[in-house]
């Protein structure tokens, strides 16, 4: 972790210290011993216009401040001095602090500008994890890259693509990568958001540790505690023996929860506790197990809309999403296609061990005038289609149209015209077809469509679809 001083050797640029705001005296003394020891500048404030005073004399890096600041314990007077703050110094990160059942009212706070929030009593491993991401955060300014630039810094040799919203993204992946900042990674089915998960831990400072990748749409909410942390043996009628989870697993290092929009709402709030202080109780268990990681989330879901829905916890999303990255659609980049098909095409023939394959330019202008609503993954699925049932070494249109897509769908419509549907239609659509293609056997749907089968029953309930 980096480290801040506070001064440094002759001529070198002081760091401004963390401004701490809480009354409670023996919480600021506690916190000015902790962060002495790690080496960041700290100063005190015990009021609310004290605090003020201080962050209008003194540049300050980042305020640590607490929500209550007299016998009156609703948070008001904490959503004032962030207020405050804001108007004060709106460029310095704010961080809340407040009890474990008042999560709510840090909510609040991250609606009204706060970056982050630490419940009492903190872990201090976790509260200066915290603190040093948004310091990093702070200072990784840089100018935008061209693609050919960040290949000679970063490794991000699986990503193909070089138009301007992917260019723009992996600069952001750029900046946050060495951080242990939690990454939310939004975008439709297919569009490789994995990639970007791998990209992250490859490049950060935890990239020689576990990146483990849990698929949080295929574990139902009754297997979800001793899948994630772990069992002892007995702790429930089929536990022959110990059993450790994946917190566990991905101590150290990074841990990727995909699908995180498909987490059953029971599952959410046990899920929030572990990311908010990094601990755990294995099933059968009375041990606190703590765990050091880096989380990165993904969904193809909107999020915001399920929390409007009460059906996504409104903490847990601002948990997860201090950076969000958005993957663009393969539409919204269709000058990668060229790209990324004929990346593909290399790989299925050193993977097959076919000859040297090409494809014709009139095939690749076609390929870039479709729509692709499985975006990458459909692509390559097609490319690699095409060199298999083709049989040749120069690829023509006809040889990726695929007869079943070329058809309709069971429910009578045309799969050309699916860019004038919504996406919940064009899921529909998709499963209507894998299962009809695949007499209707759940697993082999699954596999066709890169589901688990829980998460492909959770679709079938959704859609109204029986199989």
């Amino acid at each position: 972790m980096t480290e801040f001083p506070e001064t440094r050797a002759s001529g070198a640029v002081e760091v401004p210290p963390v401004l701490v705001v809480d009354d409670d005296r023996s919480v600021t003394a506690s916190l000015a011993l902790l962060f002495k020891q790690a080496g960041i500048p700290l100063r005190s404030a015990h009021t609310p216009d004290e605090a003020i005073a201080h962050l209008e004399s003194r540049p300050c890096s980042l305020v640590l401040q607490d929500m209550n600041f007299s016998r009156q314990t609703s948070g008001e007077e904490g959503l004032e001095l962030l207020d405050r703050i804001q108007t004060t110094v709106p460029k310095v990160p704010v961080i809340l602090m407040t009890a474990w059942g008042s999560i709510q009212l840090a909510v609040r706070g991250i609606q009204a500008g706060a970056v982050d929030f630490v419940t009492k009593p903190w872990d201090n491993g976790h509260l200066l994890q915290l603190v040093r991401t948004q310091l990093s955060l702070a200072s990784a300014t840089r100018e935008e890259a061209n693609r050919e630039g960040l290949d000679e810094q970063y490794d991000f040799s699986d990503i193909v693509g070089e138009h301007p919203a992917m260019v723009r993204l992996l600069n952001r992946v750029a900046r946050v990568c060495a951080t242990d900042a939690p990454v939310l990674i939004l975008g439709e089915s297919g569009t490789g958001k994995e990639l970007i998960a791998d990209a992250l831990h490859r490049n950060s400072g935890r990239c020689h540790e576990a990146f483990v990748k849990v698929n949080l749409g295929g574990i139902p909410a009754t297997l979800f505690e001793s899948e994630m942390f772990g069992h002892l043996r007995g702790a429930f009628t089929d536990a022959k023996s110990d059993r450790q989870g994946r917190f566990a697993a991905a101590d150290g290092g990074t841990i990727f929860l995909d699908e995180i929009g498909d987490l059953e709402k029971s599952s959410q709030v046990k899920l929030l506790r572990v990311l908010q202080d990094r601990t755990y109780q294995p099933l059968g268990s009375s041990r606190t197990e703590r765990t050091d990681i880096r989380v990165i989330s993904a969904t193809h879901r909107d999020l915001l809309e399920m929390v409007r829905e009460e059906v996504f916890r409104e903490d847990l999303l601002y948990r997860l999403n201090l950076i969000t990255l958005r993957v663009p659609a393969l539409r919204e980049r269709r000058s990668d296609i060229s790209r990324i098909a004929y990346h593909h095409l290399r790989r299925v023939g050193e993977i097959y061990g076919c000859d040297e394959i090409v494809i014709e330019d009139s095939a690749y202008r076609w390929l870039e005038s479709l729509e692709w609503p499985g975006n990458v993954r459909q692509l390559r699925q097609t490319i690699e289609r095409a060199v298999l049932m083709s049989g040749r070494r120069q690829l023509r249109r006809e040889d990726f149209i695929d007869p079943d897509l070329a058809g309709t769908t069971p429910s009578g419509r045309s799969l050309s015209e699916i860019d004038h549907l919504t996406l919940e239609e064009v899921e529909r659509l998709m499963i209507e077809k894998s299962l009809d293609r695949n007499a209707n056997n759940i697993s082999r749907a699954a596999a066709d469509l890169g589901l688990s089968r829980a998460a492909l029953y959770r679709r079938l309930e959704k859609h109204g679809l029986s199989s």
